[in-house]
């Protein structure tokens, strides 16, 4: 039992307190998983936030779910989910019973303004460090740099470029790794 409650405290405070949505709450789950806990590596945090970007729902929430069942089978994913989830549900209650309230006023827009632009720079600052943890070859630069290229201007369906990323990571990696470029 003292496991699953240290484990619905950690991600209860990682809900509590980070902002700006799934990208900005990644940075905050790796230091504790990983460096604080130890629950996980850094890989594979990266691949829980991948499988986690893929399936429906928050990424943060997903992860969460996928450490917490790694480290105590489905109830530990239910503990991890539900100690992640019940601070913004708490939270939310409470913004929503005095948002009509104060919604019109002039500094509860502006606060608004700052919070987004601060969100902005969160987001930013997880993608670097997932650029800079998932790109670490010539091959996976090429994918990344087709894939961002393809969202930018081609077609903004992220799913074809999970399936496509997938089938070219099946494909060229065993033949790149016999090469010796890769580990």
């Amino acid at each position: 039992m003292k496991e699953y409650k240290e484990l619905f405290l950690t991600f209860f405070k990682m809900g509590a307190f980070t902002f700006g949505g799934g990208y900005a709450m990644l940075p905050m789950i790796e230091r504790e998983v990983v460096r604080n806990k130890g629950w996980a590596t850094s890989e594979e945090v990266m691949d829980y936030f991948a499988v986690g970007q893929c399936t429906p729902g928050v990424i943060a929430v997903n992860t969460s779910t996928f450490i917490g069942y790694k480290l105590k089978g489905i109830r530990g994913g239910i503990t991890a989910t539900l100690g992640f989830t019940a601070p913004s549900l708490i939270i939310i209650m409470i913004i929503a019973a005095f948002m009509t309230n104060f919604s019109e006023l002039k500094a509860v827009q502006s606060a608004f303004w700052g919070i987004r632009v601060c969100v902005c720079v969160l987001m930013i600052n997880s993608i670097r460090k997932m650029v800079k943890g998932g790109v670490v070859d010539w091959l996976t630069g090429m994918i990344f740099a087709a894939t961002f290229f393809g969202m930018v201007f081609v077609m903004n369906n992220p799913v074809i470029y999970v399936i496509i990323g997938a089938v070219l990571g099946l494909l060229l990696c065993g033949k790149v790794r016999k090469g010796g470029d890769r580990k």
